[in-house]
């Protein structure tokens, strides 16, 4: 799905996304999450022990919300992931420089997440909502 001018700068801002994955009893499982939009995909990243790499392993439907006041945008699909080592270690130093700035996002990836097995989650945009004030 092609998104609007207005809509991708909405993205392309510094904010959180709230993820929504699915428990094994079906219930939401919510965490709010770094992402990036690359294309028509956004990339996030996390680790298969956490609660959300154990649902997407078993289930990969997501959802997201990204809301600024009474504006949001809302994305929902299937996630593809990738565990590839060099991959997701690449994404996530990204993500650390996206949300604090290249110094600091170089140290964490180097002091933290090098020493972690992550995962990236790709979700395509194929299903959007968006909500004007």
């Amino acid at each position: 799905m092609p998104l609007d001018a207005t809509v991708r700068d909405f993205l392309n801002e510094k904010r959180f996304a709230v993820l929504a994955t699915i428990n094994a009893d079906g219930s939401p499982q919510q965490t709010v999450m770094w992402y990036e939009l690359r294309g028509d995909t956004i990339m996030m990243n996390t680790t298969l022990s956490r609660v959300k790499g154990k649902n997407l392993q078993r289930d990969p439907r997501i959802s997201i919300c990204l809301e600024d006041d009474y504006h949001y945008v809302t994305i929902s699909g299937v996630a593809q992931l990738n565990d590839d080592p060099a991959t997701a270690q690449a994404d996530i130093r990204a993500l650390a420089i996206r949300y604090h700035g290249q110094e600091e996002g170089d140290r964490q990836a180097r002091d933290m997440f090098a020493k972690q097995q992550r995962v990236s989650i790709y979700l395509p945009i194929t299903h959007v909502v968006v909500k004007d004030s």
